[in-house]
């Protein structure tokens, strides 16, 4: 649901002023989104979920070129490195 600006109350206005840390003009149109970020989950869905998943790293596993212990090891002590540069 959108609002313009112009026909908002004057509390609303000072809210969404307060929210956005700046003023707003008589021609924004403003909308309000509100999620739970949280969400439950069933846990039929959580099986569905994890199901999903294994089968996604199986998919990228198979076309993944095989590697030995010593380039898996390298290939991870590089992206240590990487993330630690900044």
């Amino acid at each position: 649901m959108g609002y313009l600006a112009k026909d908002l109350s004057p509390e609303q206005r000072i809210a969404i002023e307060s929210l956005l840390g700046r003023p707003i003009s008589e021609q924004e149109a403003i909308s309000v989104r509100a999620y739970d970020p949280n969400p439950p989950v069933s846990d039929q869905r959580r099986r569905e979920i994890i199901e999903g998943l294994k089968a996604h790293f199986a998919e990228v596993d198979a076309h993944r070129p095989a590697s030995t212990a010593d380039e898996a090891e390298e290939a991870f002590e590089e992206a240590m490195r990487q993330s630690r540069l900044g």
